[in-house]
């Protein structure tokens, strides 16, 4: 890679990074219940058409945190996902749109909250209806919400490209790893670390950042070696920077779910059967189609399923 395109690459993933600081240090609640009319890459899908469902609706009634609202908990910086637009402030992806179609099918406003990921469990039911944010579904989580399940991914390790370290995703004792907190990657990169140590090898370095779009930074920039997120939200930021690339196949292919309040039989059953609708009726295809990810479609939404591949 040359120096200039290292440097232009650099800027363009800082520029994403500072955009998703400039939100943070304001009010963690964004309101956003349309999608933009320019024809850019972060504009949403259009669901100003999607008919409320009577009998749905009627479960949701007085049973949410606002009256007339579905506040949904995500962290912004999970492009194609989650993240923010070219003005900064308008969250805009595929959840997003996901979660104004659950919404208009529900009867409801939807309300993005941006929040950190590792804080979004904890405030399902309390502070927000619902946590919509590329989240795995897995055991212990399931231990403090329930779930509905929407997509399947994978996690993808990514470096620079043309791999200048030469980095080898099935050895990386000596490497910088550079993770979002809270994640089963950070979880995953954790156990590599531990395992370098238990063979006598060198350190594995797991660096945890708060937003995604600084992990990938860290990569961009020479901080960090690798980088290991969700197999869409890698593929997203490859494409987009055009200095990035995948090292080796996917791995770990694994439903991720929305995180509803524990319990909460009502509105489980109501997200669950919206879900089923938009698969029914071809909104959910559309929406993932609109943002190239629809190779993790799933044809069945399912309240805390037991089949988690």
């Amino acid at each position: 890679m040359t120096m200039n395109r290292l440097k232009a690459l650099t800027a363009a993933m800082l520029s994403a990074a500072m955009m998703v600081s400039v939100a943070a240090c304001g009010t963690t609640d964004t309101a956003d219940s349309g999608s933009g009319d320019s024809k850019t890459a972060t504009t949403g899908y259009d669901v100003s058409s999607i008919a409320k469902d009577d009998e749905l609706a009627k479960l949701v009634e007085g049973n949410t945190v606002k009256s007339g609202e579905l506040s949904v908990g995500m962290e912004l910086s999970y492009a194609p996902a989650e993240f923010l637009a070219e003005d900064g402030k308008t969250p805009t992806g595929y959840d997003v749109d996901l979660s104004k179609a659950i919404g208009k099918v529900l009867g409801l406003k939807t309300k993005i909250v941006s929040s950190m990921f590792d804080t979004i469990v904890p405030s399902v039911g309390t502070k927000y209806d619902l946590g919509i944010t590329a989240m795995t579904i897995t055991k212990e989580r399931m231990d403090s919400v329930d779930f509905v399940s929407y997509y399947r991914a994978g996690s993808t390790w990514t470096v620079q490209k043309g791999n200048p370290k030469k980095i080898d995703s099935s050895d990386l004792c000596g490497n910088k790893i550079a993770v979002q907190t809270g994640t089963v990657q950070e979880d995953e990169a954790n156990k590599i670390a531990k395992q370098c140590k238990a063979d006598g090898k060198k350190n594995a370095e797991v660096v945890s950042y708060k937003r995604q779009a600084e992990a990938a930074t860290a990569v961009a920039t020479g901080k960090a070696d690798t980088f290991y997120a969700d197999s869409p939200v890698a593929g997203y930021a490859i494409a987009q920077t055009d200095g990035l690339e995948a090292l080796g196949k996917d791995v770990g292919v694994v439903k991720e779910g929305i995180a509803i309040q524990k319990g909460n039989t009502k509105m489980d059953t109501a997200v669950q059967k919206a879900v089923q609708k938009l698969m029914d009726d071809g909104t959910y295809m559309k929406i993932l189609k609109h943002w190239g990810v629809e190779s993790g479609a799933l044809d069945k939404a399912e309240v805390n399923p037991t089949d988690l591949d």
